[in-house]
């Protein structure tokens, strides 16, 4: 398997599908990158060059005990970015990816990216606090912490019907997705899922949307439950220099999948 070694010596598991105009697929809390199944096939077919690599801690990457920060998670995308040779990427990140991108944009700016896409992203702040009082009050985040202590198992099935908004009416979501979602996070370190949690909810990345200096596309569910459209596309876009929304109406947190033909055809025509 493709492994990258960071600045820490931490080894990044990667795909890199394709060939054409790069596009960097990075993943949410607290999955992989093999949740991007339905997005980095039909875009590889389609003419471009698809790099999708598990976030540290996740999936088949190494496990350390640290460097869940946001400023080493980015670290990391640059290290992917500049070992692989990337020029004219089109960053997507998805939920606690978007804060990747953000970071990255900041920190080492445009030089190798042409354009942006922050999918159901947890920017620009999403704990509620007296500076931000659109935020998500943190005994949101303080019960996940719970359930993750107390029965990781038990809390990532009961999470992964929320994520996708699965309830009695919707029968576009089968046990099946939801087993395959639960597998995918239960091969994180309890330590990153655990870390990760602080990060995407603590950091604040409102300095780092005026750094956003290239087309940037915000796509966001107005049904999502888990990082609602309120507290964090909507404001997003608002606050990154001249970027466009789409809302995609009625949609979940997890709408790489109960969206997935309509996200594909909305990254593709946009990276193209």
């Amino acid at each position: 398997m493709p492994f990258i070694t960071t600045r820490d010596g931490t080894e990044i598991f990667y795909k890199d599908w394709g060939s054409g105009p790069p596009i960097v697929l990075i993943h949410g809390w607290p999955v992989n990158a093999d949740m991007w199944e339905y997005q980095a096939v039909p875009l590889a077919e389609r003419g471009f060059r698809v790099i999708a690599y598990d976030r540290r801690g996740f999936g088949r990457s190494s496990q350390p005990f640290s460097g869940y920060d946001y400023d080493t998670l980015t670290d990391d995308l640059a290290t992917v970015l500049e070992t692989l040779d990337l020029e004219a990427a089109t960053l997507v990140g998805f939920s606690m990816g978007g804060g990747e991108v953000a970071r990255y944009m900041s920190r080492y700016g445009s030089g190798r990216v042409k354009k942006a896409v922050l999918v159901a992203a947890v920017t620009p702040y999403l704990v509620k606090a007296d500076d931000n009082p659109e935020g998500v009050d943190w005994s949101v985040f303080q019960e996940m912490l719970d359930g993750l202590t107390s029965d990781r198992p038990n809390f990532l099935a009961t999470f992964g019907k929320q994520f996708y908004g699965a309830g009695l009416l919707n029968f576009q979501i089968s046990n099946e997705l939801l087993e395959w979602s639960g597998d995918l996070a239960l091969q994180a370190s309890p330590k990153a899922t655990l870390d990760c949690v602080h990060a995407f909810a603590r950091t604040d990345f409102r300095a780092d949307m005026k750094a956003f200096d290239v087309p940037t596309l915000v796509i966001h569910g107005t049904s999502d439950a888990t990082v609602p459209f309120e507290s964090a596309g909507q404001r997003a876009a608002a606050m990154i220099p001249n970027a466009t929304l789409k809302v995609y109406e009625g949609a979940p947190h997890g709408l790489f999948f109960t969206e997935k033909a309509r996200l594909t055809d909305d990254i593709a025509a946009f990276a193209g």
